[in-house]
């Protein structure tokens, strides 16, 4: 333990600011939550310096920030926050993310699907955590066309191209609009935004944007859809959820820990059929549109601010004691 009165927490994250995604979002948060507690510091690798805990976001991305403290720390606590990627690819077949939920004193998991994934001796070590976004208010909804927004940069997990050939297959319907935002970080994905974009009217590709200009994109839509094809617990739902827009997801675990299994507005993994015929839905039945809310705002407790902060100093607070409040 350090001699300063507030404890120093070291957060490895993948990415930093300028990546603009889920990993660095959840580690900005949290650091913030934790101001005030402890000295906090977000770095890509954990490179030995002093610290009462380590946080590290990606069990195979950040494995050997883990192993290195784990060796160098033994008696340190460490908590891992674990990923889609780590759930639904990774811990099958890559041994340094196996390792990692093994190195840590404490699992995250970002929705109540996740913890099914563990081993099951590592599962009384898991607890789940929502991520958090604030409220905003519902944009006014028009009348004259249907508003329908995909959110996260353009690659092969988060399946960018079902939402393209739904756009394709309601290409007639000019009451809807389908607006896709993400940098291509991917080239082929690149060539099909931009072939779409040429040939379908009513979808535009926006390309990469700032955080606050993407939450008021999504304000002012009705309907937004994820259809990845893994999920550790998607930012852009909570974002969603909370400012009334409509969510159509993917049947996945990520999406079903998130929305819950009762969630009428699913659609099966690749289905663009299946996801054109229930924007169509939102567009020609409001009654469903609005049932759609309803339930996102069922769920929409678990994604509060206060809530998530709550989660998160009660977890460091038993990993570190006595704590700084």
């Amino acid at each position: 333990m350090s001699t300063s009165a507030a404890p120093s927490v070291v957060i490895v994250s993948p990415s930093l600011a300028q990546a603009n995604n889920g990993n660095w979002r959840t580690a900005y948060r949290w650091s913030r939550f934790l101001g005030g507690h402890c000295r906090t510091r977000i770095v890509t690798e954990w490179t030995g310096e002093p610290c009462d805990l380590l946080i590290a976001l990606h069990a195979r991305r950040s494995a050997a920030s883990l192993a290195r403290h784990a060796a160098e720390t033994p008696d340190a606590p460490r908590v891992l926050v674990l990923t889609g990627t780590d759930l639904y690819r990774d811990l099958p077949f890559d041994e340094s993310a196996r390792r990692s939920i093994q190195l840590a004193s404490r699992l995250v998991v970002l929705q109540e699907a996740a913890v099914g994934q563990l081993p099951e001796d590592r599962r009384p070590h898991c607890v789940v955590i929502y991520q958090s976004a604030p409220r905003l208010a519902p944009a006014p909804t028009p009348r004259q066309r249907l508003r329908v927004v995909q959110v996260g940069h353009l690659r092969d997990e988060k399946d960018p191209l079902t939402f393209m050939l739904a756009a394709q297959r309601l290409g007639d319907r000019s009451d809807i609009r389908f607006e896709q935002i993400g940098e291509a970080l991917d080239e082929m994905q690149r060539i099909a935004a931009q072939a779409c974009a040429q040939t379908q009217p009513n979808y535009r590709w926006l390309g990469g944007m700032a955080h606050h200009l993407v939450r008021q994109r999504m304000r002012r839509a009705q309907v937004l859809v994820n259809s990845s094809r893994m999920e550790g617990g998607a930012q852009v739902i909570v974002e969603a959820v909370q400012c009334g827009t409509a969510v159509l997801a993917s049947r996945v675990d990520g999406n079903v820990g998130m929305l819950g299994a009762g969630y009428d507005g699913y659609f099966e993994l690749g289905d663009d059929v299946a996801l054109a015929r229930l924007i169509e839905r939102c567009r020609d039945e409001p009654t469903f549109l609005a049932h759609l809310r309803g339930q996102g705002q069922q769920r929409s407790s678990l994604f509060e601010p206060d809530e998530e902060r709550r989660h998160v100093l009660h977890l460091v607070h038993s990993l570190l004691s006595p704590f700084s409040r």
